[in-house]
């Protein structure tokens, strides 16, 4: 396995989706017991146009095609449980990628800011400070809340799965059941760890708006939000990069921990399909070859 190639995903409705940068695959365990593959080919536009590959920018291209893709993702694999091969449209990805955008805007800065401003009438540091704790623990409290959900369960079992295997992988040992299900369910390349960098950088930066006005403060937050988001990507990729040095494991600390409400331990037959996922894209990367 070369350096510069990396496999990951996320963890679908009784499935895992794995990509690699020339491929993306999902697996999921059909209702009969069987694991259902597709295999699809993948190029991003950062490859298309040169900018697009600066800093920063490709962070924020990268995100937008990971929503999609996830998207896809998800809904192809509720379909295998339900017997619809129906696929969304792109006028349908849009508007579903929209509202859960609005949702989570809402959710995560709105309702801080306006609880904030409820609990404080600063507007400086201390008016952001708590408005960053205020979104950490919506942030914590959603996720704890959606995880009682039967389903949501299993998703954070299959999003262990997925971990578990890439780590298998990663230490270059045979991708087995036995081997997989040693490995930890923790990985500093995952999503949640993004997020939380997320919130961290939002404190900091939102620091700077002191405007009483509650609408400068929200436009201000909206507009910095993809470019925190740019940053976050790029500070993930250099934490997973030098993930074994001590100070790095300091720093990603707060991350890891968020990992452990987010994934859980999965079962054999979880581990497979995951294994199986990732199989795919391996085999069509150019350093397998």
């Amino acid at each position: 396995m070369e350096k510069d190639v990396y496999y990951g995903g996320q963890a679908i409705i009784e499935g895992v989706m794995m990509k690699s940068p020339t491929h993306y695959s999902m697996a999921v365990r059909t209702q009969d017991g069987a694991i259902k593959v597709v295999k699809e080919s993948y190029t991003s536009v950062v490859h298309a146009l040169r900018f697009l590959k600066l800093p920063f920018v490709r962070g924020m291209v990268y995100l937008c095609e990971m929503l999609v893709l996830g998207l896809k993702s998800l809904t192809w694999s509720a379909n295998q449980q339900t017997g619809d091969e129906e696929s969304m449209s792109t006028l349908e990805i849009v508007a579903t990628l929209g509202l859960s955008l609005v949702f989570g805007l809402a959710l995560f800065v709105g309702l801080p800011l306006l609880l904030t401003g409820l609990l404080t009438a600063d507007h400086g540091i201390t008016f952001n400070l708590i408005d960053g704790v205020l979104r950490l623990i919506i942030f914590v409290g959603y996720i704890l809340a959606i995880s009682l959900m039967a389903d949501i369960k299993r998703v954070f079992q299959y999003h262990g799965a997925e971990h578990k295997t890439v780590n298998c992988f990663e230490k270059k040992l045979p991708l087995t059941v036995p081997n997989v299900m040693k490995q930890s369910t923790i990985h500093p390349r995952c999503g949640t760890s993004l997020i939380v960098i997320v919130i961290a950088l939002s404190i900091v930066a939102f620091s700077v708006i002191v405007d009483p006005r509650w609408y400068v403060k929200l436009g201000v937050r909206l507009v910095f939000i993809p470019l925190i988001a740019a940053l976050s990507y790029e500070l993930l990729k250099i934490s997973a990069k030098f993930y074994h040095y001590r100070i790095t494991k300091v720093l990603i600390a707060p991350g890891l921990w968020m990992q452990k409400l987010t994934t859980k331990e999965p079962d054999e037959k979880q581990c497979e399909v995951a294994i199986e996922a990732l199989k795919q894209v391996v085999e069509e990367s150019p350093s397998s070859a």
